[in-house]
């Protein structure tokens, strides 16, 4: 048996004992040492997107050592420190075969279709291992900090999108865990990021960590203040890291012509917001979105991290272990951490 956070239903968590997953052939076990707490699996307990086979167990931000290897399994072995890529893809699909794996007709993955990384152990399926998404880490790098990769694999998927490159201005909206995540992306492509938010404590942490400029949203004109620091013109790419459809159509003049608008957050179902496609068409702004990320994005993240280029330890500003998963929770919904990670020592399991 192991320890889990098992989710019933909208608000309703248990940490209980349950089996240790099987495993079959071509899949792998995992003993979960890290497993970050997502944005999305905030959202999820409070019933946007809930599972459709409960009880099931959140989880996709997951780092920690191989446990037991399935027949047919090639290149990895057990006890060696990985990070999961969470996204299993059929590999056939159309798709699939543009290696936009995180588009796959047939993707589901940890937390989403199957349990995943809040509990003593995970089983990541072979739809997974085959495309290399359990991925090996440097002895250097901490479990807590793999853990990141994820997050980070999905801001670099936006700045892929977003084609954002050295000299260019990039205005993040929102300086919660990702929207921090993307200012360190930007950072790292040589670009200069203006950070938007309501809250000063976040602003000013953003500040130390590189923004080119900041802008109080609850105290400024966000749309004017990007057009004097980039004068006027308006931003190269704007991401919109919160998942405010309102948010979303205030901020759209922001960008310059000829410029994209990112989606990032995921918005609600039943809320659209009017946009005035005139705009769209004179200025010739892309409008675009991205969902997670591709295994390649997250190896890159990875190595990222590994090699020092992007710093994530600023960004961890509370651990828990699994048995206070409803207390982490809780400060998550309150948006009193920046970012949390559950933490499973060595000798549990």
């Amino acid at each position: 048996m192991m320890k889990a956070a098992v989710v019933y239903g909208k608000n309703e968590i248990r940490i209980q004992s349950v089996p240790v997953p099987e495993i079959s052939e071509g899949e792998v076990l995992v003993k979960v040492r890290a497993s970050g707490i997502c944005a999305t699996d905030i959202k999820t307990l409070l019933g946007q997107g809930l599972p459709k086979n409960l009880p099931a167990i959140l989880g996709h931000e997951v780092a920690g050592s191989i446990e037991r290897i399935g027949p047919g399994v090639r290149g990895l072995s057990v006890g060696a420190r990985v990070a999961v890529y969470p996204i299993a893809v059929c590999g056939e699909c159309f798709y699939c075969k543009q290696e936009r794996h995180n588009l796959c007709l047939s993707e589901f993955g940890l937390g989403h279709g199957i349990d995943g990384g809040f509990a003593q152990f995970v089983r990541i399926p072979r739809e997974i291992v085959k495309i290399g998404g359990v991925v090996e880490i440097p002895e250097k790098l901490s479990y807590e900090q793999a853990a990141v990769a994820e997050p980070l694999s999905c801001c670099l998927a936006a700045a892929r999108a977003g084609k954002l490159g050295e000299g260019d201005t990039v205005l993040v909206v929102g300086a919660g865990p990702l929207g921090l995540l993307h200012l360190k992306t930007g950072n790292w492509l040589k670009a200069k990021v203006i950070m938007a938010d309501l809250r000063r404590d976040r602003l000013e942490m953003a500040a130390g960590m590189g923004a080119a400029h900041c802008i109080n949203a609850g105290e400024e004109d966000v749309v004017e203040e990007v057009r004097r620091f980039t004068g006027g013109l308006g931003a190269d790419l704007v991401v919109a890291a919160l998942g405010l459809p309102e948010i979303m159509a205030q901020y759209l003049p922001a960008v310059r012509n000829g410029g994209t608008f990112n989606i990032f957050g995921g918005p609600p179902a039943g809320r659209p917001v009017p946009v005035d496609f005139r705009w769209i068409h004179y200025a010739e702004v892309v409008l675009t979105g991205t969902f997670a990320s591709t295994p390649e994005d997250f190896r890159l993240a990875l190595e990222l991290i590994g090699s020092g280029e992007v710093k994530v330890d600023d960004l961890i500003s509370h651990r828990f272990a699994l048995e206070n998963m409803l207390e982490a929770v809780d400060l998550a919904q309150k948006q009193e951490i920046i970012k949390g990670v559950i933490m499973i020592p060595e000798e549990d399991g």
